[in-house]
């Protein structure tokens, strides 16, 4: 008996608790209902300053993602101008050895008269490939005479300076250096002077 009398407590608990739930939410509906309330007031214009700085907010988001997506463009545009300026440099870069061969048997080839029509056949072929290369946007780095830069001189070794003024200058060219539309794709190897 005792346990139906808790459960008709707790029963009756929980009715009160429901009604008093349902009277404080009429209450809250007469609030909204009713514009004259400055309770209510206050909460439109608490409302209303919630969406303005959500709106501002959305707005700082859309231009932040709208500056974003205009540096991409900018980006991947510049990328894109690159890529085709240098898309022919792998195939360039392997004509280089070529090129270097062309001038070494053109330096080992004796000045004889016998010899003038095969050194002039060679000759013509190297300059033509030259040229076709120089029309691509290769460039020939001159080296000799001036100081180190490593971002276009690769040094090799370190001798004794001719001159005075040669110290800490290029004294001689191992290998010619390249560049292609202004980027180095081939450092030259050099000898300094110290």
């Amino acid at each position: 008996m005792q346990h139906e009398q808790e459960a008709n407590h707790e029963e009756i608990e929980v009715k009160a608790d429901a009604t008093n739930i349902q009277d404080e939410l009429k209450d809250v509906a007469d609030d909204i209902s009713n514009p004259e309330n400055p309770v209510n007031a206050g909460e439109n214009v608490s409302e209303e300053d919630k969406l303005k700085a959500e709106l501002a907010s959305v707005q700082d988001k859309y231009l932040r993602l709208y500056s974003e997506f205009d540096n991409y463009k900018r980006r991947t545009t510049k990328e894109r101008a690159d890529l085709f300026k240098t898309a022919n440099q792998e195939t360039v870069l392997a004509m280089l050895p070529i090129l270097d061969d062309f001038e070494r048997a053109m330096e080992a080839m004796p000045n004889e008269a016998g010899n003038s029509s095969a050194k002039e056949g060679i000759m013509l072929i190297y300059n033509k490939l030259k040229n076709t290369l120089t029309q691509k946007g290769l460039k020939e780095m001159d080296a000799l005479g001036l100081a180190f830069d490593p971002d276009f001189h690769e040094a090799i070794t370190k001798i004794p300076a001719p001159s005075e003024d040669m110290k800490d200058k290029i004294v001689a060219v191992l290998e010619k250096g390249y560049s292609l539309h202004d980027k180095v794709i081939r450092f030259a190897k050099v000898v300094i002077g110290e």
